[in-house]
């Protein structure tokens, strides 16, 4: 086993003091976990190439929350400087492969099977044959059964058609009831679906004038912004409750209060909200590890997050909260 550098050791242990193993990382960052140890350990010659050495280190610090430029100044010597890759050598190997004719395999195994493909379709010409033959057979009687019925087919028309009329008539009783049944069943429904209506209709216009009342008297500005770092003033409210949901991916999420007491701290899962009701505290610190994909709302109402998640992955949030009572 390699012996690790100053910089492997540094970010174990911050990886480790985060609670997170090499499979928890694999996941937030979709690098390779053989990857991530050879950073660890040093042993960067099992990586594809030193450019792929520099954006996996960045990588590795900005999901476990540390300053990847400062990483970069105060360890430059144990990080390889990038220069002239071996890329002509792996498209070589790519080319090599390409150039197999891979369409003669196909080809080949298609001759394979020709002959049973032959015999299946002859099968099924010769089934179809018979077919057609015995639906021949089939019609030509049909035809002399209906000729030999025919004289007695008025006789037992003119019987039936009594029955007819009689059955005529208890049907048209019956279908006058149905209909009157059915008349009276819409009427209901109709009568239903508009009360419904009229209920929705009332809870909407009160839940509308209610968020209109509440974003009128709430405040979200805000005050500093710096670095990866912004913070907002939250007034005119006597609550405060977050919520965090990450929609694209796995992310590290960490939520203190001023007093740097922790409500959570650890990986938030795709498609996982966790919500936080911090109306008894005056500040809160939100630290989002990758932040593509993450959505912020504030009592209930969502807010954007500070920077363009495409050029800053990891973002710190700094709400300060001032109760509506005490201004």
């Amino acid at each position: 086993m390699l012996a690790l550098t100053e910089l492997g050791q540094r970010l174990r242990q911050e990886r480790e003091s985060k609670g997170l193993s090499l499979e928890d990382l694999q996941k937030l960052t979709k690098i390779q976990k053989r990857y991530l140890l050879g950073i660890e350990e040093g042993n960067y010659e099992v990586m594809p190439g030193k450019f792929y050495v520099r954006a996996f280190i960045k990588q590795y610090c900005e999901a476990i929350g540390l300053d990847t430029d400062a990483i970069f100044e105060e360890y430059k010597s144990d990080i390889p400087s990038t220069q002239t890759e071996d890329m002509p050598q792996q498209l070589s190997r790519v080319r090599s492969r390409k150039e197999i004719p891979q369409h003669t395999k196909g080809v080949s195994k298609a001759y394979d099977y020709l002959p049973t493909v032959l015999v299946v379709a002859g099968v099924v010409v010769v089934g179809i044959i018979i077919w057609v033959i015995a639906q021949n057979i089939v019609s030509d009687k049909n035809k002399e059964q209906a000729n030999q019925e025919a004289p007695n087919s008025e006789v037992q028309q003119s019987n039936t058609q009594e029955e007819t009329n009689e059955t005529t008539a208890k049907n048209d009783n019956s279908k006058s009831e149905d209909e009157q049944s059915a008349a009276d069943k819409k009427e209901k429904e109709k009568e239903k679906a508009e009360k419904e209506k009229v209920a929705k209709e009332k809870a909407e216009k009160e839940k509308a004038e209610k968020e209109k009342k509440d974003s009128g008297k709430q405040e979200y500005k805000e005050v500093q912004k710096t670095g990866r770092s912004a913070t907002y003033a939250l007034s005119g409210t006597d609550a405060f409750n977050l919520e965090v949901t990450s929609t694209q991916a796995d992310t590290w999420l960490d939520v203190k209060n001023g007093k740097g007491n922790a409500f959570f701290s650890s990986i938030l899962k795709k498609g996982e909200t966790k919500e936080f009701d911090l109306t008894k505290e005056t500040e809160a610190r939100v630290n989002i590890g990758y932040s593509p994909g993450v959505e912020l709302k504030v009592n209930g109402k969502a807010v954007d997050l500070p920077f363009d998640s495409s050029k800053q992955v990891r973002q710190v949030v700094t709400i300060q909260y001032q109760p509506a009572e005490a201004q």
